[in-house]
């Protein structure tokens, strides 16, 4: 059970890196949601390493932190719909969406350490 829950995250995260390709940077958004993939696709076959993990979420982290003026700008705007077309009088759309989805990869992370065991190394 705990391997198919696994591989489910794993081919949404690749999923989420496939959105991504038409992106201006699609590079560095393909890695991150990639690596996730990769982390999760590894701890399904017993080859999780919380270190990575660990340390990956924290990465994303203060990447996702960096882009907080976006979301406090969508905030004081009343919150409104970012699931519009991008426009240039709408900056923080794109950076509620990249926030959101770094924040949904650090918390993926997080629970991914959290249940691999303290020992658990790769290689």
């Amino acid at each position: 059970m705990q391997r198919t829950a696994y591989l489910f995250i794993a081919g949404c995260f690749i999923a989420f890196a496939a959105l991504n390709l038409n992106d201006p940077d699609p590079w560095i958004w393909v890695l991150a949601y990639g690596a996730v993939a990769a982390l999760y696709a590894l701890a399904a076959f017993g080859r999780a390493d919380r270190r990575v993990s660990g340390s990956l979420a924290v990465a994303l982290a203060v990447w996702m932190f960096t882009m907080s003026g976006g979301m406090l700008t969508w905030f004081n705007l009343g919150m409104p719909s970012i699931v519009t077309e991008m426009k240039a009088t709408e900056p923080h759309v794109e950076a509620v969406r990249e926030f959101l989805g770094l924040l949904l990869a650090v918390l993926a992370l997080l629970f991914l350490t959290r249940r691999t065991a303290k020992g658990a190394r790769l290689g």
